[in-house]
């Protein structure tokens, strides 16, 4: 136990030692740390990943989609993106023996990296809203690029959700692009596109 904590003492140390001499943007996020879980969990993050609970749960979905330069064209490669959600009780529910930021975010979470071409696809289960709440249905998504601090973009929201209104939809930042998705029935699977574009309304960002 004791040399457990010491291993998870050096990693914060190393971590905040990593984040303060990179950039800083995005501007203020509480947990936005919380996508530097995979270094002490020995994740190696793929352009492609399958969260827990996939294949226990439904609706089942995928996600695909381009992560690009601030030019909009560019293919985007190495990003980290960092994908959480509810249960389908709308809980972040965590395992047995949580570790890191899972007791927070609960257990429905992954990491990919865009491979060479920008792309990145995640399987997943559609989340419950969160309940006696009127809160659209979504998905969270963190990113770090190589040399800044991880930030927030914003969630993937189901075009859909009839809780989803055009003042909610109003009130959207566009963080990265838009975060609303259209679900479609392809190969036995619901499938949505999101590109995301680096940069784009992003505080501090230069």
């Amino acid at each position: 136990m004791r040399r457990f904590l010491i291993t998870i003492l050096l990693w914060t140390l190393q971590n905040n030692i990593a984040l303060s001499q990179s950039k800083q943007v995005g501007g203020p996020c509480q947990d936005c740390e919380a996508l530097l879980d995979y270094k002490m969990l020995n994740i190696s993050p793929n352009s492609i990943d399958t969260l827990s609970g996939f294949h226990e749960n439904d609706p089942k979905i995928k996600i695909t989609g381009t992560v690009f330069q601030k030019d909009g064209k560019t293919p985007a490669s190495n990003v980290i993106l960092y994908v959480y959600h509810v249960d389908r009780n709308g809980i972040y529910q965590p395992s047995d023996n949580p570790t890191g930021w899972e007791k927070r975010h609960g257990q429905h979470r992954g990491w990919l990296k865009t491979n060479k071409n920008g792309e990145y696809t995640f399987y997943t289960f559609r989340p419950a809203p969160y309940p006696e709440v009127q809160e659209p249905e979504h998905i969270h998504i963190y990113i770090k690029e190589p040399n800044t601090i991880p930030y927030y973009i914003d969630s993937y929201l189901f075009e859909s959700d009839p809780t989803l209104t055009e003042d909610k939809k109003q009130s959207l930042k566009n963080r990265g692009g838009s975060g609303i998705v259209r679900l479609e029935m392809k190969n036995a699977i619901w499938t949505a596109n999101r590109d995301l574009i680096l940069g784009l309304n992003i505080p501090n960002y230069k």
